[in-house]
């Protein structure tokens, strides 16, 4: 048997084009029009990979990406989407999609993907195949990045919950590495849990582990992320996902340093550094019930805040060249540089998906260049439309300055009492918090 391809694709052209190519190149297409037809082959017949069309007649494909976390949570997707809806498909990513691919679409790029999608599958033979690069990681060197490494040597040595905000592909995950590998824990293991992909069902057991029988399906014993990480770091990403059970189970956990497994009844010590990340805004969340203010203090002890790609400036040419390095050994290719007006274009574009589609882009324009040199008719025509209409000199950036002060004085002025400020702002409690947390102001 070969492997079989699910297209969930809404243009019958499209979809055609799409489904010829792949059976030449041997694979096996089965292919649905919408969401609900999608979702009845996904439950009668297996397949290896996902091809999901973000907007579709009956839906968007985060909603079927939502309901196959615990029924397919090891098919891979890759989300196919417009040039506009990048920002969404960053956040089906978190979501749990496996990558996301631009219309129109490339054949050569389609094929990467699908093929880097597969090796997921089977994780210890990718890690053996992918080439080492000379360089793991680079910290950047501007003002931002050093503020942030500065914070990350600073609370590394210490036993302190780090809270780490920012916005998606900024690099979360691997600041939390970065803790975890300069602390005292660094020889322990590092776990890494995205809570955005955890079923309010579920999400229970995959963090506490559960005892054989705790519930219908539960065939054997399991032992969760949290006994996994002891005696090293458990890292939550997105953790405003929790639900609010989970949450009281989690600020137990942390409090009495112990677990107790779904349906065991015993309590089992442990021994973790918790790092958690979100984009949301959790004190906005609070306001609305959503998440416990207990438990956001709790896991909050030091705050990290992530800058976004347009914020780092001279950093955008370092990474350029290490994403250009990393797809040149990827791909064996030899690129070496991009174009002066590349270069104008990445500086002028606003990057919604950060570093993630800054290593997006590169690695698919290293993919399609003819030469050692990548030129500006390899980008999206969107992208260089964006960039050119952007204004460096935007009003708004100086009207959030404007905002932050007033704000800031209205809380010196009430010493922190926050409806008391509200009310000297004329503004509610919920609106106050969302701010502060967007200004970073506590």
């Amino acid at each position: 048997m070969g492997t079989k391809i699910l297209l969930i694709e809404d243009d019958p052209t499209f979809a055609k084009i799409v489904t010829t190519f792949l059976t030449k190149k041997g694979y096996l297409i089965n292919s649905a029009s919408n969401l609900k037809a999608g979702e009845q082959l996904l439950q009668s017949e297996k397949f290896d990979l996902l091809l999901l069309d973000y907007r579709l007649p009956d839906g968007i494909g985060l909603e079927l990406i939502a309901k196959m976390g615990t029924k397919f949570p090891v098919l891979p997707i890759v989300i196919i989407t417009s040039f506009d809806d990048v920002r969404t498909a960053v956040k089906s990513i978190q979501s749990g999609a496996f990558e996301y691919i631009i219309k129109p679409i490339n054949p050569d790029e389609l094929l990467l993907v699908i093929e880097s999608a597969l090796d997921k599958k089977e994780p210890d033979k990718k890690q053996e195949q992918k080439p080492k690069t000379a360089q793991q990681f680079i910290k950047g060197e501007s003002d931002v990045a050093k503020k942030l490494y500065e914070y990350v040597d600073l609370v590394a040595p210490t036993e302190m919950s780090v809270m780490i905000i920012g916005e998606s592909g900024t690099g979360k995950e691997h600041i939390a590495r970065s803790i975890h590998n300069q602390s005292r824990r660094s020889t322990g293991p590092f776990i890494a849990v995205d809570c955005g992909v955890l079923s309010k069902e579920l999400a229970a057991s995959e963090l506490f582990g559960h005892a054989k029988g705790a519930f219908t399906g539960a065939l054997q014993e399991k032992v969760g992320v949290m006994e996994k990480a002891n005696g090293g770091t458990l890292f939550l990403d997105e953790i405003g996902n929790l639900g609010y059970d989970v949450q009281v189970k989690l600020l137990r956990t942390l409090q009495e340093r112990t677990i107790e497994p779904v349906g065991s009844g015993k309590s089992i010590p442990i021994d973790i550094r918790l790092i958690s990340a979100t984009n949301e805004n959790l004190l906005q969340e609070i306001g609305s019930g959503n998440f416990r203010e207990d438990i956001y203090h709790r896991i909050n002890e030091f705050k990290i805040q992530m800058p976004a790609l347009r914020e780092r400036g001279v950093d955008l040419e370092l990474f350029i060249r290490y994403f250009v390095e990393q797809a040149n050994q990827e791909l064996d290719r030899s690129v070496k540089r991009l174009s002066p007006e590349i270069i104008q274009v990445f500086k002028k574009y606003d990057w919604p998906g950060n570093l993630r589609e800054l290593r997006n882009v590169i690695k698919r324009s290293v993919l399609l260049s003819k030469n050692d040199e990548i030129g500006i008719e390899l980008l999206p025509e969107e992208m260089i439309s964006r960039a050119r209409t952007s204004n460096p000199n935007d009003l708004k950036l100086v009207q959030e300055t404007n905002e932050r002060e007033l704000i800031l004085n209205a809380l010196v002025q009430t010493r922190y009492n926050k409806t008391k400020a509200a009310q000297l702002l004329n503004i509610d409690r919920k609106t106050l918090y969302s701010k502060m947390e967007k200004y970073q102001l506590e």
